[in-house]
């Protein structure tokens, strides 16, 4: 069973309590804390399988969790970290946010793996809370809970070249014939009710992907019959073959059919009309003697229009190389370059800090500069769902710095451009946004 589109949940791992206990040896009786850190929970991370061609997976299993962290121990033992969970996706799979719709991550291109939810990090041990005036707390930090997340995946399947054209029009039997693949053919309408990918292979290392998208039918970028559900994959082709039925059995008149599919692609998404689209006029096999030539006639109204058409027989072969050596030709002239979607939701933004307090000190380091250290609850809740090491997430935390007012709090401490700043062990300088503008303007 083919499966393009699935909904389930996500859940991190919840970080792992610091533990609180006392050293008690036989010639120590007055032993310090010595109670250790919670393990961090798992993340949740999406992984592309090249292998894998649909979402069937999770068509049957709604609910997916990573490992939560273990407590910590005594004698200053770290609890272990909870399992990752890597969930394996096809090539081309869109991750949406159920509620807003906006996209989480587009799993294609070099995006080959993707944190999705990080697990919450693990609490402190009562260790990290002695102080002079302190030397026997009796209290840890609990662990940070976990992140749930609903998400909608849609798999928008990677082809080179995508098959258009009414049910019955013969792409499965021209799939059939130039790949490998096995489609189910039969003589009814909506006989492909699921994408098929092939590889025309040219016996000199050449070749390409090829996809059979599901029949058509007047009224899909609307939404009628499976609509947007078979459009969307016709989105990431980079050459198009349209194979009309020029034998015209059931009535239908081919010139009109061509129109008809090329209306539904131009309101489902005018740039897909940009693509370059070569028209295969089949069944030539069963035209001759006909007294109105149907390939003059889709000739006639196409080809004046930069349409190329190439009669073909799908039954039996002919004119079937020249054609694929064209699409070849037109390939070898297309940037092979696929459209990306960019993140538009972030996990983060879940995160809420509005009601938590924090702290802003101000000292100096060695050299005589003056380094501001900000605490407290605030910070280091967003801090242990953040991964500052990515472009992305140091970005989002900037944003947020500003977005919070804790930027416009540290320029009343009176901090200046290239002042320290420093954050549960993490260390920055401080530039206003202007004079980053001026930075880059003068690159």
């Amino acid at each position: 069973m083919f499966a393009d589109r699935a909904r389930i949940h996500i859940r991190s791992g919840k970080g792992g309590d610091g533990h609180v206990s006392f050293r008690r040896e036989k010639y120590v009786p007055a032993g310090g804390p010595d109670g250790g850190d919670g393990g961090k929970g798992g993340d949740i991370i999406f992984e592309v399988d090249k292998s894998m061609n649909t979402l069937f997976t999770y068509k049957h299993k709604y609910m997916f969790k990573a490992g939560n962290g273990e407590e910590g121990g005594n004698k200053r033992c770290h609890g272990a970290n909870g399992a990752d969970l890597v969930l394996k996706v096809p090539e081309g799979t869109i991750l949406r946010e159920e509620h807003s719709g906006e996209i989480i991550a587009d799993m294609s291109g070099e995006n080959m793996r993707k944190t999705i939810l990080r697990g919450g990090r693990g609490g402190r041990g009562n260790m990290n809370f002695a102080t002079p005036t302190n030397q026997a707390p009796q209290y840890a930090e609990p662990g940070k809970a976990a992140l749930d997340l609903d998400i909608i995946m849609e798999l928008k399947l990677v082809a080179d070249v995508g098959l258009v054209g009414f049910p019955n029009a013969g792409k499965s039997t021209f799939l059939s014939r130039v790949t490998n693949a096995k489609p189910k053919i039969a003589s009814y309408p909506f006989t492909t009710i699921q994408p098929n990918l092939g590889v025309v292979d040219f016996g000199d290392g050449r070749g390409f992907v090829i996809a059979d998208m599901p029949g058509l039918i007047e009224g899909a970028a609307e939404g009628v019959g499976l609509g947007h559900e078979f459009l969307r994959h016709i989105e990431r082709t980079r050459v198009i073959i349209h194979i009309v039925d020029c034998a015209s059995f059931d009535g239908r008149d081919p010139v009109e059919d061509i129109r008809a599919i090329h209306k539904e692609l131009m309101q489902y998404n005018p740039a897909i009309m940009k693509k370059p689209i070569v028209i295969a006029a089949n069944k030539i096999d069963v035209i001759y003697g006909m007294e109105d030539d149907p390939v003059e006639r889709v000739r006639a109204a196409f080809e004046k229009d930069g349409y190329k058409v190439y009669p073909i027989s799908a039954v039996t072969g002919q004119g079937v190389k020249e054609l694929l050596y064209a699409v070849q030709k037109l390939l070898d002239t297309v940037a092979p370059e696929i459209e990306f979607y960019e993140q538009e939701f972030f996990p983060e933004d879940m995160i809420v800090t509005d009601d938590l307090p924090y702290t802003i000190a101000v000292t100096t380091d060695q050299k005589g500069r003056s380094v501001y250290i900000v605490e407290g609850p605030k910070i280091d809740k967003m801090l242990s769902y953040t991964n500052l090491e990515s472009e992305k997430g140091f970005t989002y935390f900037q944003n947020w710095m500003r977005k919070t007012g804790i930027n416009q709090n540290l320029e009343r401490y009176g901090i200046g451009e290239g002042d320290t700043v420093r954050m549960y062990g993490h260390e920055f300088n401080y530039y206003t946004e202007n004079t980053e503008a001026e930075n880059e303007s003068d690159e």
